[in-house]
């Protein structure tokens, strides 16, 4: 009775690691990658460069590796995070690795408690969103179509050394009509809108309209020629060099040339006899007399120009293959298949 018992709990554990295959597993996310969690060189464009690249979802862990005589790693408000206020903190761990569960949807802020660190840049904001359940597809772009990742690695943030940045990256770039701008950033820490050259130049947007885009990653189609500006308008972040100018022109898909018409099938032409079986003329003395057809000569082609062959009736056509529905249904019945088993075995 006991071997049956173990063969039932195997049974159950394979049912049951069949029922949880498919559903998606949670990403571990090494704050920093390589560099870990420190006082990053060059301020807090470390961490906010870092995020920007990545997709946080509920269920997810981030983990902070540092040394846990010299840093700590505390989540915050924002309020909190924005003034580097290290006295009232929502949690806070000493202990490296130090593993944070994601557990609800929206911005997270993070901080080291250590005198001047969250000032000099450690400090880490992120937004976490419902699932990770693929959203609609991303059509891909017409051919000819190029994409660019404003930045690239950089991605959209307040960039080191100023707007000279931007001006660099789109120096070596010919944009067209046609092309995406893709814009990479950290939401509810920056945003982009396209702008006027005026308030391009001044970074002010007090009379504009149009809301920026906030949610990253933001694609932007260059749907005309001419010059094109872009901005962040977070407070001072544009004076500080969020802000992208390009020229655009030509368009970058061309038409396509029609297709040639297939031409028009031409008439067949009407059979004219030869002058061999033409009827001779009458003799000069006498009535005429019809011509008889020698029984030698073949009898004349068809029309399409030989003997009709009879139609060779097509081989059937195989049965289509099994659907994916099929292979689905027949998959997902497998586990009932090993507990009707396991039930019968025990039930001897």
């Amino acid at each position: 009775m006991e071997s049956r018992l173990n063969v039932f709990a195997f049974l159950s554990l394979v049912v049951a690691a069949a029922l949880l295959q498919g559903s998606s597993a949670q990403t571990t996310h090494i704050v920093g990658d390589e560099m870990g969690w420190l006082v990053p060189p060059g301020g807090e464009v470390a961490y906010s460069t870092w995020a920007a690249a990545q997709t946080f979802t509920v269920g997810d862990v981030l983990v902070f590796n540092f040394i846990a005589s010299a840093h700590n790693v505390a989540e915050v408000s924002k309020e909190a995070f924005d003034s580097c206020n290290t006295t009232n903190t929502i949690s806070i761990s000493t202990t490296s690795p130090t593993n944070i569960t994601l557990t609800s949807v929206g911005e997270k802020h993070f901080l080291c408690t250590f005198s001047q660190h969250c000032g000099l840049g450690q400090k880490l904001a992120i937004n976490v969103t419902a699932s990770t359940a693929p959203g609609p597809a991303t059509p891909p772009p017409a051919p000819g179509t190029q994409v660019y990742t404003v930045g690239d690695s950089l991605g959209w943030l307040v960039p080191p050394g100023g707007p000279i940045a931007y001006e660099t990256w789109a120096s070596d770039k010919t944009f067209m009509v046609g092309d995406i701008l893709v814009f990479n950033f950290t939401n509810a820490a920056h945003n982009v809108l396209q702008v006027t050259r005026a308030e391009f130049d001044s970074c002010n947007v007090s009379t504009t309209t149009t809301p920026p885009i906030t949610t990253s990653p933001a694609r932007i189609t260059l749907a005309s020629r001419g010059e094109h500006y872009y901005m962040c308008t977070f407070p001072q972040h544009c004076s500080i060099g969020q802000k992208l100018a390009i020229n655009v022109t030509g368009n970058a898909v061309a038409a396509p040339a029609p297709a040639p018409s297939s031409p028009a099938p031409r008439p067949s032409s009407p059979a004219t006899p030869s002058p061999s079986s033409a009827t001779p003329p009458p003799s000069a003395g006498g009535p005429s007399t019809p011509a008889t057809p020698s029984p030698l000569t073949p009898p004349p082609p068809s029309s399409a120009g030989g003997p009709s062959t009879p139609a060779t009736p097509s081989p059937l056509t195989p049965p289509p293959p099994p659907s994916g529905s099929a292979a689905s249904v027949a998959a997902a019945a497998l586990p009932i298949t090993f507990l009707a088993v396991a039930l019968a075995f025990l039930c001897n």
